[in-house]
């Protein structure tokens, strides 16, 4: 098992960190890793199948997607996608568990980003909001044309174990 030090909230070692140092030891490591994200495949409650929330992006690459995004420095990752949901479609969600890691560094045209996908659910009408022109459920057999990323290939992984 790795030894890592713990994370303390105290400024200097919040500084090291930021500058890729290890606050107790010093060891310097390199500043080309893969970005973390999230992503949430949420399930709108009172339908069977259930229907999942896609948005539409604002940004390149354009597309419809699952909601998600990067991950602040100082939060989890459940914290990141609890924040993601509700910024990009306004629902306040209820994490039921994670899904998987994509982590291929061709999955997104931007970079290597690695993504904890979690399975999420809420009630409501999905609200396209920050980066997110649209937001909408979909049956998980009847998606749009233009799914953006790898996430056909996600919604399919969790079609294959979930129904």
């Amino acid at each position: 098992m790795l030894d890592m030090p713990s994370v303390r909230s105290d400024r200097k070692q919040a500084l090291s960190f930021s500058k890729n140092e290890c606050p107790q030891c010093g060891h310097k490591w390199p500043r080309r890793n893969p970005l973390p994200t999230v992503d949430i495949i949420i399930e709108l409650d009172g339908e069977t199948p259930p229907r999942i929330v896609l948005v539409s992006r604002k940004n390149p690459p354009y597309g419809w997607a699952l909601p998600g995004g990067f991950v602040d420095y100082g939060e989890t990752v459940e914290q990141a996608a609890v924040r993601e949901a509700k910024e990009e479609t306004g629902l306040d969600i209820t994490l039921v568990r994670q899904f998987h890691v994509y982590s291929d560094p061709s999955r997104d045209s931007r970079g290597h980003m690695m993504s904890t996908v979690f399975i999420a659910r809420a009630r409501g009408v999905p609200v396209g909001a920050d980066d997110a022109v649209e937001a909408r459920g979909f049956a998980p057999d009847d998606l749009p044309d233009d799914v953006a990323f790898d996430h056909r290939d996600i919604i399919g992984d969790y079609m294959d174990g979930k129904y």
